[in-house]
């Protein structure tokens, strides 16, 4: 058979730039906790200088080369805003976008891009949020609810006014992520009320077969604007309880509303984006277990249905500013 076409639907550029450098020892410090838990014997600063050193790919030269070597056609590129909750930002949310925006016109055809912009700023952060996605070719919104909101936040709802004027998606990061933030607002039944209030808004629950596979199952089952993205799946496949996860969610009756996703690169330590994607493809795990059908709306055509739904819906919103130059 021919191979499936593939597009990661969850993907960051691997760059300090744009990860605060509390965030990146945070995670390191897990990872450490994680191989010394496992006997091996490395130093926590050895970790945090090799993760560093990993995050300098400000232009995203290298990701393109290593989606070619993976066989991936596109990625989404997501920008989470930590500049409201983590002071030690090397950019504003603002610089973010923008050189996001750079990296979209340097790889065209490669990358589409979600902007990401905490409610706390207000009115700023909503207007910037609106240039991003009518001017600059931002394609959603990203939003980060361990940097201290709940995906229900009144605060967020009139960005969602605006997703749901052009039809844009809405990826929720669910679970945890790094101890330098909170955990507790990213539970998936905290996105009801919003999917609820705004039923012409795609809202997807990232990361749904690691911490919440039950609760995410059951908001996508039974909320017809609530999809679900599988990424960081590598690290179910190290473990019969992790496996059990991914097989749970993929054989719940949704396929039709699950997307390929690979968190990259916070899962470097499971292998490259290559061995993520031939891991997805091979014959022994739970994507196999599905029909060819299912398998090809995971890997690519149930996220390229939402992107087109989302640029029709940018091309009826009116009104439509001229695109402006960037810089």
């Amino acid at each position: 058979m021919d191979r499936p076409r593939v597009v990661d639907a969850h993907c960051h550029v691997p760059s300090e730039r744009f990860t605060p450098r509390s965030f990146i020892r945070g995670a390191a410090s897990n990872t450490h906790a994680m191989m010394a838990a496992s006997g091996v014997g490395v130093s926590l600063a050895s970790v945090l200088d090799r993760f560093l050193a990993e995050m300098q790919d400000h232009r995203a030269e290298n990701l393109v080369a290593e989606m070619d070597a993976a066989g991936i056609d596109r990625t989404i590129l997501l920008c989470p805003d930590f500049s409201y909750a983590l002071r030690d930002c090397a950019l504003t949310a603002e610089e973010v976008l923008l050189e996001h925006v750079e990296i979209l016109q340097r790889h065209r055809g490669r990358f589409e891009a979600f902007a990401g912009v905490d409610p706390r700023w207000g009115a700023d952060g909503v207007a910037l949020f609106e240039r991003a996605v009518s001017e600059w070719g931002f394609s959603g919104f990203k939003i980060y609810p361990p940097c201290g909101y709940t995906a229900s936040d009144p605060g967020l709802f009139p960005f969602y006014e605006i997703c749901a004027a052009r039809s844009l998606p809405v990826t929720v990061h669910t679970g945890p992520t790094s101890p330098a933030l909170s955990f507790h607002e990213s539970r998936p039944f905290s996105c009801d009320v919003a999917a609820r209030l705004f039923p012409g808004v795609t809202f997807i629950l990232a990361h749904a077969s690691i911490a919440f596979p039950e609760e995410c199952l059951m908001m996508a089952a039974f909320r017809p604007n609530v999809y679900l993205d599988i990424s960081g799946f590598q690290k179910n496949l190290y473990s019969e309880i992790g496996m059990g996860d991914l097989r749970r969610v993929l054989s719940g009756g949704v396929a039709h509303k699950i997307l390929f996703g690979t968190d990259w690169p916070v899962f470097r330590e499971f292998g490259s984006l290559a061995d993520a994607v031939a891991a997805a493809l091979k014959e022994d795990n739970a994507l196999s277990d599905l029909s060819p059908a299912q398998s090809r709306m995971i890997l690519s055509a149930n996220i390229e249905r939402i992107l087109a739904q989302a640029r029709a819906g940018d091309a009826d919103a009116l009104p439509r500013p001229s695109r402006a130059q960037v810089g």
